[in-house]
């Protein structure tokens, strides 16, 4: 980003007056796989993230998530357990974009519906 881009620009990362805020009054604490970095305040312990690239907060892994809300106080590698093999890696949000669900009767996907098949009775007062 253009010097002039990151005076005047908040939404593909943090400002220059939001970067020298965060280094003024908070200690950055950890940084996430996406490049994230997290400050608490030195005086009341306010939190929070700067994105690096855009400022999705869909890209908050859901261990710095816990961390950001107050849901623990210990930084996220400290109190949780390792990352087991099986589990996947945290993604943001794919509404709008070429990854998002769409299932069968999406316009996208032709806006055909599967028929209903007959299985279903509805509930009638009388019966």
């Amino acid at each position: 980003m253009s010097f002039l881009g990151s005076i005047f620009t908040w939404w593909n990362g943090a400002t220059i007056g939001t970067q020298l805020f965060s280094a003024r009054n908070g200690n950055c604490v950890g940084e996430d796989d996406f490049g994230n970095r997290y400050f608490a305040s030195k005086k009341d312990g306010r939190r929070w993230v700067i994105y690096s690239g855009s400022n999705d907060s869909s890209r908050v892994p859901p261990e710095w998530h816990g961390w950001l809300h107050g849901t623990y106080d210990e930084l996220p590698e400290d109190i949780l357990p390792p990352k087991r093999a099986w589990e996947k890696e945290a993604t943001g949000n794919l509404t709008g974009t070429v990854h998002a669900h769409r299932p069968a009767g999406a316009l996208e996907m032709g806006g055909k519906r599967a028929s209903a098949t007959g299985d279903y009775e509805s509930w009638s007062p009388e019966s």
